[in-house]
């Protein structure tokens, strides 16, 4: 599948939100990519995974490990068209990212990462750590798709099935917050959001020139 096969997927499920949103990093931004609107959909969910196993091929891989919650499908998709074992890293009471459930990491293992959202790519580095502390070995990253547009640095290869710059900002520097919407909270991490601005936001439309901002 190509990058606008990927956007259209995405748009026709209405996975690429607008408003005004804190992300997972506590940045803002007037757009959110809710990949688990289209990972809902068994048969698009298995399109996607065996597209992004593709990008891997060539390279050694034992197991898949996703980031729970939102790469949990996408990487069980990946593990299943590679033919290799599925497991998943979450947040421990400590907030902590840690492979629990008695799921065990061999030696030596060759470790696909996956996540559904690359913005900063703080997640996956704190996967990468879990990874290293047990011995493993990471062999490359993959995410459904980078917002930051290919901006991040990765030391393995790493491959998005749709590369999208989208404008973020600091809390303390977001031309929303100033314009007085109130920012929601979308993703999985947190519990509850707070109640939505009555403002509206004007966000990435698919097809605009990338930003330098980015998170």
């Amino acid at each position: 599948m190509n990058p606008q096969q990927i956007q259209q997927m995405l748009e026709r499920v209405g996975a690429v939100r607008h408003g005004h949103f804190v992300l997972s990093s506590g940045r803002h931004s007037a757009t959110y990519v809710q990949c688990a609107l289209v990972l809902a959909h068994p048969e698009l969910a298995e399109t996607l995974g065996k597209a992004l196993a593709e990008r891997f091929a060539g390279i050694e891989i034992d197991v898949v490990i996703s980031l729970a919650l939102g790469g949990l499908i996408l990487g069980h998709e990946v593990a299943r068209a590679l033919g290799v074992r599925a497991l998943f890293v979450e947040r421990n009471a400590d907030g902590q990212m840690a492979l629990r459930r008695q799921f065990q990491l061999q030696p030596d293992e060759r470790v696909l990462v996956i996540e559904d959202v690359w913005t900063t790519g703080k997640s996956t580095r704190e996967t990468i750590e879990v990874v290293e502390k047990l011995g493993g070995q990471v062999a490359a990253l993959g995410s459904l798709v980078d917002r930051s547009g290919g901006r991040l640095e990765w030391e393995v290869p790493a491959h998005s099935l749709l590369e999208i710059g989208i404008p973020n900002y600091e809390s303390d520097d977001c031309p929303l917050c100033r314009s007085g919407d109130v920012a929601v909270r979308p993703g999985s991490r947190f519990e509850q959001a707070p109640k939505p601005g009555s403002g509206p936001a004007q966000g990435f439309r698919p097809g605009e020139p990338r930003s330098s901002r980015h998170r």
